[in-house]
């Protein structure tokens, strides 16, 4: 099932207390939530957050572990996948991360570390596509994000689909990774439409 394990930014900007809770589980309305092995779900997934937000997620309960700028959470949300969150400084200023990593791998959360500073440093790099979907089903709210059914065909049963409107000729859903260049920027909030992109690039 969809997205990939990769690391992978699902939102752009920094996160309030009330998006961060719905990024947590933004995959509850998937098919057979009590079935399977829900890890490559979540684990690689991160976003930015406030201090605030990140120093009240680490008085909620004793960390699992702390290793220097990074905790982790002491309950697991799957299998072996549980929140882990940084603080990174970039030119001077701490900001504040949250990941999802996979502590069966002993390198998965170095490899999230180095990954969200990578993203992060200078020069600004645009959204890819990917990110773009990302922060769209981040976004959008239940009533009007889901997974294919059985009315859709076989090989896209599972997938994630998103609301569209369509003026006169009414609302329709759609798969997410079949959004057009337009739709995706239809589906953006506005601030985001004006980021340059690969495809303007």
């Amino acid at each position: 099932m969809n997205p990939s394990p990769a690391i992978r930014k699902i939102f752009q900007g920094v996160a309030s207390r009330q998006q961060m809770f719905r990024m947590f589980d933004r995959h509850a309305q998937r098919p057979n939530r009590w079935e399977g092995d829900a890890s490559p779900l979540y684990a690689g997934e991160w976003f930015e957050m406030g201090e605030a937000e990140h120093d009240y997620m680490f008085e909620i309960l004793p960390p699992l572990w702390i290793r220097g700028s990074m905790f982790a959470m002491r309950e697991f949300l799957t299998g072996s996948v549980t929140s882990v969150f940084f603080a990174l400084r970039f030119d001077g200023v701490i900001r504040h991360f949250h990941g999802y990593c996979d502590l069966s791998d002993r390198e998965t959360v170095e490899r999230m570390r180095v990954a969200i500073i990578e993203r992060e440093s200078r020069p600004v790099r645009p959204m890819t596509r990917e990110e773009r979907l990302e922060h769209i089903w981040s976004i959008t709210a239940d009533d009007y994000r889901g997974y294919a059914g059985d009315r859709w065909d076989e090989a896209a049963r599972g997938k994630r689909t998103i609301m569209l409107y369509g003026g006169a000729a009414g609302s329709t859903l759609k798969l997410l990774n079949d959004l057009t260049d337009d739709e995706i920027a239809a589906k953006l909030p506005v601030q985001l439409r004006q980021l340059p992109s690969p495809i303007a690039a």
